[in-house]
């Protein structure tokens, strides 16, 4: 319903001055209860304190401010700046997943950093701003895009992660996350997997897999997503000579051909009918489609299949062959300081070194997710396999130690 017109109010007051009563606000509670019909033949009633508004403006300034003024200050925001609020998103949105964010978890977020005051930017007040000046706008939508491709096959990589399909398990339907690397020279997919879990231990695992497949690359292009800036997949790459870069923050379009990919995979895989009863059944259902029907498949921007795209740069890829060497890429890494008696302590296990490195600290790798080899590392030279402490043989003198071996030697 519209705003009462000035006309209508000068009725209202006009009816102030004749009703009963021996108050004014005897009177103007009395016209409140009265029906009044405006311009448009609606029937309006007004309560007292509206009625008290305008009869105080009235009396102060006449019918010229019979309307309601506008605040000299609206539409401005009067605590805090629109530069204040954009460098305080710029500087939470780098710790938020690039696909699991609202505008109340990111003021949030700058409440508790201390970025932002909740006295003085209401949330309803942020959000305003946030969209009003576009804040969340990624800087790629506007920037100049050039379609490129790596001369040579495993110069880049490009990795990331797609949300999948439901599958049962133990403790019900589970969303399967696939994470993917593709080869951008020769659109090679060098291994796609599904897991229950998008953390570091799934894209350790399926990066591992990648590499004994298809070899290392010079470069990992990824996202900004907690996995792929996690230290794990920084120390891998190092130990592997691999550069690891990251594209700008909230720049999915940067990963053209990943996402590409992951595009083939919903149009081209996920619309079959699937076997979801388990991980292990969607997986080999996947590899098989991969290798079969999409490795081995004539590429519309190359003109012929990318595996053997991929075949005319053999000479120049570095491949990983699998071996327990080569699995200590992988390895977890802790810092430990060597006691006097040349053992250390790992995940409540006590280990002795394998030479002499008392009082010195060492790096220790270990396998991810259990402790079934420690490999120590002095120097970023590698020192050998730890043992546990076996304290019943260190008890025997290295003398009896010899004796015990010479005359196994002669029963021989």
């Amino acid at each position: 319903m519209k705003n009462p017109t000035p006309y209508l109010k000068m009725r209202v007051l006009g009816a102030v001055e004749t009703s009963p009563g021996n108050t004014r606000r005897a009177r103007i509670e009395y016209v409140s209860k009265l029906p009044f019909t405006d311009e448009e033949g609606n029937v309006r009633y007004f309560t007292w304190r509206t009625i008290q508004t305008w009869w105080s403006r009235y009396q102060k300034d006449g019918i010229t401010v019979m309307q309601n003024k506008r605040r000299s200050d609206q539409g401005t925001f009067r605590k805090v700046t629109p530069e204040t609020v954009t460098e305080a998103v710029q500087q939470v949105l780098p710790s938020l997943h690039s696909k699991s964010y609202t505008i109340a978890s990111i003021y949030r977020l700058c409440i508790e950093r201390g970025l932002l005051r909740r006295e003085l930017i209401a949330p309803n007040t942020f959000r305003r701003m946030v969209y009003e000046f576009e804040m969340l706008k990624m800087e790629s939508e506007h920037k100049r895009r050039v379609a490129f491709a790596k001369e040579h096959a495993n110069q880049m990589w490009q990795g990331d992660t797609m949300f999948g399909p439901y599958i049962d398990t133990d403790s019900g339907k589970v969303q399967a996350k696939l994470i993917a690397f593709i080869d951008d020279a020769s659109r090679v997919v060098a291994h796609g997997e599904f897991f229950l879990s998008d953390n570091v231990d799934s894209l350790i695992t399926s990066f591992r897999t990648a590499l004994y497949k298809r070899g290392v690359p010079e470069m990992l292009y990824l996202d900004n997503g907690a996995n792929y800036s996690s230290a794990e997949i920084h120390l891998v790459c190092d130990r592997l000579g691999c550069l690891l870069c990251h594209t700008p923050v909230r720049d999915g379009a940067a990963k053209g051909k990943i996402e590409r990919f992951f595009r083939t995979v919903r149009d081209r895989f996920l619309c079959k009918v699937l076997d979801l009863s388990s991980l292990e059944n969607l997986n080999r259902q996947f590899i098989q489609w991969l290798e079969e029907e999409y490795n081995s498949v004539a590429h519309g921007s190359l003109g012929m299949k990318p595996i053997d795209r991929f075949g005319l740069d053999l000479r120049r890829i570095k491949f990983l062959p699998p071996s327990e060497l080569n699995d200590e890429f992988f390895f977890m890494e802790e810092k430990r300081w060597v006691k006097v008696d040349n053992t250390f302590s790992l995940k409540n296990i006590r280990f002795e070194a394998p030479v002499d490195l008392r009082e010195k600290q060492i790096e220790v790798r270990f396998e991810r997710g259990k402790i079934g080899r420690a490999v120590v590392y002095y120097k970023k030279e590698r020192m050998g396999e730890a043992r546990p402490v076996d304290l019943i043989a260190n008890d025997r003198s290295p003398r009896l130690k010899n004796n015990e071996n010479n005359n196994s030697g002669e029963n021989v």
